[in-house]
């Protein structure tokens, strides 16, 4: 596996910087690409300096979508060993059990399972004029990898299924207008943008309260708001109980910087 089809870079406060890097393919879907992927975000997950997780794709595109040649090698097989390698070893919703915030800077071209990887993350900034297209229909496909999971609670069933019935091309500010993109920037300024939120978030959040949160929000589409409110007494309970807590209230008194703990555990 080679190491450069993702890249990683640890940069201050404390925010893990993975960046797609086939860039000669728009960044496009493979085996190596899937297991460096995943790796590398366990990596970030287990790194007590990580506390944020940003994804982008290098040069032109975010991720095109599988790579032709896996496509190709899958449609000539008897068997379906090739999407499971294409998966990487990893269910593709991996990215929502990771403990920490994971934002994705899309930079261009988000097609297929490039459009599931930039929706499995928690929050999506797009450079204006950004591509996203379903595309599973256009290829004889069905809604792969957690699309029609995470799709429709992102802009609802009726828009869900336009995208995925018809696999055409959305432009960012339309993605951003249907709820699937938090904000638009400008293209020169999508990763600075990106970043400085990803900052706020690391220097302002206490990392253990952002693992939590981020636990009950994906758990919590599929239970009752009574089960939901519920859990969350015991939660909060178990917060005021936190080292956090007191650094917390004591910071904001004090009119300083938090220092929060690595992710406790959530």
């Amino acid at each position: 596996m080679s190491d450069d089809v993702v890249l990683y870079e640890l940069r201050e406060p404390g925010i893990a910087l993975l960046t797609l890097n086939r860039p000669d393919r728009l960044n496009a879907w493979n085996g190596e690409l899937a297991t460096r992927y995943f790796t590398l975000l366990d990596q970030a997950a287990a790194d007590p300096a990580v506390k944020v997780i940003v994804v982008t794709g290098a040069g032109r595109g975010f991720c095109a979508g599988a790579d032709m040649d896996t496509l190709q090698g899958i449609g000539n097989s008897a068997g379906s060993g090739g999407a499971e390698a294409a998966a990487g070893g990893r269910p593709q919703y991996h990215t929502t059990l990771i403990p920490k915030p994971v934002i994705a800077a899309v930079n261009g071209a988000c097609a297929g399972i490039g459009m599931v990887q930039a929706l499995m993350c928690d929050i999506r900034f797009a450079a204006a004029g950004a591509k996203f297209t379903t595309a599973f229909a256009r290829r004889g496909l069905i809604a792969e990898y957690g699309m029609s999971w995470v799709l429709p609670r992102l802009i609802g069933t009726a828009r869900s299924l336009d995208l995925l019935y018809s696999g055409r091309v959305v432009l960012a500010e339309e993605a951003a207008q249907m709820g699937m993109v938090n904000e638009v920037v400008p293209a020169e300024h999508l990763l600075d943008r990106t970043l400085e939120f990803a900052a706020e978030l690391a220097t302002y959040s206490s990392p253990t309260s952002m693992a939590v949160m981020k636990r009950q929000v994906y758990a919590d589409w599929d239970r009752t708001v009574v089960a939901a409110t519920d859990d969350a007494v015991g939660l909060m309970k178990a917060s005021l109980r936190r080292a956090d807590f007191k650094e917390g209230v004591a910071s904001f008194l004090q009119k300083r910087v938090p220092s929060f703990q690595p992710v406790q555990d959530a």
